[in-house]
């Protein structure tokens, strides 16, 4: 990584990123509704699958974006609900603009071992305090000094407790019950973006994008010789790399795996208030391993 890329980067993960934050916020209404979660939630899978409901067209890694597009792109995007409003795809804690949303959640403790992955692979972990190794790293996520949009805790907090969770307007998920069940899940985000409910139309979009399939369609994005970057989920630096994968194992529980007691009980200490409210197990619980959703996997 470059010194001016390095610069950007740190930079994005202070306040420095409020006026671009602002910026990118222009132009929504109340029609719009977000589609949010914290960052590596399984965000870029669910999208796709509803891209696939709402348009009947094949998702892909370099059209998504042109449906259900980013927080900042939104502007130039036609209107895809039946209310004429956009799905817009946003990592940000709540905001006093949006009026309507759906919230992603995900285990704190996969999310973080899914960034870690990646800061690792692509250089970024050596930049943050502390962060050259994993208990380093893990003191410096939940501190939320790791992504531009601060700790896993406080952003759960800021959705869960937010105006349009008292109104009506949002609608909670977790990865977790999605892996489950995924129709059972999707039928629920139609019913609340007013979409009609077809089963079989569900039942071909998930099959259309399971694990496997997403990783083609990442292979096919990559070597289709397109230019990848603004606009597209793939970057530049994504097409050369096996292990830098955007499309990765998607696990549910592999936390319990992976982290060591001392790593779990850091995150019991900051953010075992906040798993309980968002439904999950505080502390080292051992039911429930990956492998009993194995046959599931989703990004």
């Amino acid at each position: 990584m470059n010194t001016f890329k390095k610069l950007r980067y740190k930079a994005s993960r202070t306040k420095l990123r409020l006026p671009k934050a602002w910026w990118q916020h222009r132009g929504l209404n109340e029609k719009d509704v977000l589609f949010a979660s914290f960052e590596r939630s399984g965000n870029t899978w669910l999208r796709f699958v509803l891209m696939e409901i709402l348009t009947k067209d094949n998702a892909g890694f370099l059209n998504v974006n042109q449906v259900l597009p980013e927080m900042g792109t939104h502007r130039e995007m036609k209107p895809v609900l039946p209310n004429g409003g956009r799905l817009i795809k946003t990592h940000e804690m709540y905001r006093s603009e949006y009026k309507r949303a759906i919230y992603l959640m995900r285990d704190l403790r996969d999310v973080m071992l899914s960034n870690w992955a990646r800061d690792k692979e692509m250089g970024f972990a050596q930049y943050f305090d502390n962060g050259k190794d994993m208990d380093g790293y893990v003191e410096s996520f939940l501190e939320g000094k790791v992504t531009r949009f601060g700790s896993w805790q406080a952003h759960v907090d800021s959705w869960m407790n937010c105006p349009l969770a008292k109104n009506g307007n949002l609608l909670v998920v977790r990865y977790e019950d999605l892996r489950k069940d995924t129709e059972t899940g999707l039928l629920e985000m139609l019913e609340f973006l007013g979409i009609s409910r077809d089963r079989e139309l569900v039942r071909r979009a998930v099959e259309n994008n399971s694990l496997r399939a997403m990783r083609e369609k990442e292979d096919k994005a990559k070597n289709s010789g397109a230019t990848l970057g603004k606009g597209t989920l793939l970057r530049k630096h994504r097409v050369d790399r096996e292990d830098a994968r955007f499309v990765r194992s998607g696990s549910v529980g592999g936390w319990r795996e992976k982290l060591s007691e001392s790593q779990i009980e850091l995150v019991t200490r900051y953010a075992g208030d906040a798993l309980v409210r968002a439904g999950y197990p505080a502390g080292i619980a051992k039911e429930s391993h990956p492998e009993e959703l194995a046959s599931h996997d989703r990004v």
